[in-house]
């Protein structure tokens, strides 16, 4: 039998996960708003008043706005500190806050917003009927088609995408060229496959003058790009084949897939640098590859549900990842953990 405290800290721990949708709810709101874009202009602590007046809250609403700032303080969002010269609460910008900067090199606003949109939200309500009935994912439960499907015939939400996929890339290239240039050494010519409008191999033809991109997508996607002297576009299909190259390269593409489809996939990569001996280079989740790290742990859990809410995708662990492998035919891969969450994981013929 239970004790009464035991109950209670149970029931605490049931209220919290009921209520955490506010968290990220109040952040999208702090996005929506340029709340952390406001502070970083005043260019220092920032009190309340001033914060109300450059986001135009109106004073009847000062207090709502406080106690929102005081959620996202707690969060870590923000600080609050005090001023000498006031009696108000005023705030800094954390290390958080300052992913969330619109002009940011590293800004996750964007990505931030397509995740939390109310097209990407609205699927979860319907996870008990998608468990039990026919259709491929929650979002077509919802939505009756499929995200890319719904994302085409709507430039509100393919562009949200866009600019999303844009923001990593340019977060992924950083952090790359910073600490994983060995990766790319020797490396002159590299495909992307699925690399959208670009903004991937944009990133890394800068951080990598010596090599040569060459970006594969749907020939809807790419139409109309321009390209560059060492970059250019074209349009095909990773299912059928890949041109030839050094390297493959793929950033947050298997995830998209099943099994089948990714052993196709790794079999046409294989195929596209096998007169060069080259590798394959991909950016994923290993799941579960930092079991003493509860909040890493957590947040890749989430993010597999995410995966399989909106396109019956899925993150995988080393051993489903090297299944994979094996099964396209390759001979051995080296994970890198490079990239926060996420890993950099070379494929070798």
């Amino acid at each position: 039998m239970t004790s009464p405290n035991h109950d209670l800290t149970s029931q605490a721990h049931v209220w919290n996960h009921l209520f955490s949708y506010i968290n990220s709810m109040s952040l999208k709101c702090a996005i929506q708003l340029g709340i952390p874009d406001a502070i970083d202009a005043h260019g220092g602590p920032m009190p309340l008043s001033r914060l109300s007046a450059a986001l135009s809250v109106p004073p009847a609403k000062s207090d709502a706005l406080r106690r929102l700032m005081r959620l996202l303080v707690h969060s870590k969002f923000f600080e609050k500190v005090s001023v000498s010269d006031s009696n108000e609460d005023a705030y800094v910008l954390t290390g958080a806050s300052c992913l969330l900067l619109r002009r940011g090199a590293m800004s996750m606003a964007p990505f931030a917003l397509v995740v939390l949109d109310r097209v990407s939200v609205d699927p979860w309500h319907e996870m008990g009927e998608w468990l039990r009935d026919g259709r491929a994912s929650m979002f077509e439960t919802e939505h009756g088609s499929s995200f890319w499907e719904y994302a085409e015939g709507s430039g509100r939400l393919d562009g949200l995408f866009n600019e999303g996929m844009a923001s990593d890339a340019g977060c992924v290239a950083g952090v790359l060229g910073r600490d994983g240039r060995r990766v790319f050494e020797g490396v002159g010519t590299v495909v992307d496959v699925g690399g959208g409008i670009g903004a991937t191999a944009r990133g890394f033809a800068a951080e990598f003058p010596g090599s040569e991109w060459v970006v594969l997508d749907l020939p809807r996607v790419v139409e109309g790009l321009e390209g560059s002297e060492k970059l250019r576009f074209v349009g095909g299909d990773m299912i059928e084949s890949i041109p030839q190259a050094d390297a493959v390269f793929l950033k947050w593409v298997l995830h998209d897939w099943s099994d089948e489809d990714c052993v196709k996939i790794l079999k046409n990569c294989k195929e596209a640098i096998s007169t060069k001996g080259g590798k394959v280079i991909l950016v994923e989740l290993v799941v579960e590859d930092r079991e003493e790290d509860d909040k890493a742990t957590e947040t890749q859990l989430l993010f597999d549900l995410k995966m399989m809410a909106v396109i019956n995708g899925k993150e995988r662990n080393e051993k489903e990842w090297a299944k994979l492998f094996f099964a396209a035919g390759f001979g051995n891969y080296k994970i890198t953990p490079v990239l926060g969450l996420r890993s950099i994981i070379e494929v070798f013929p």
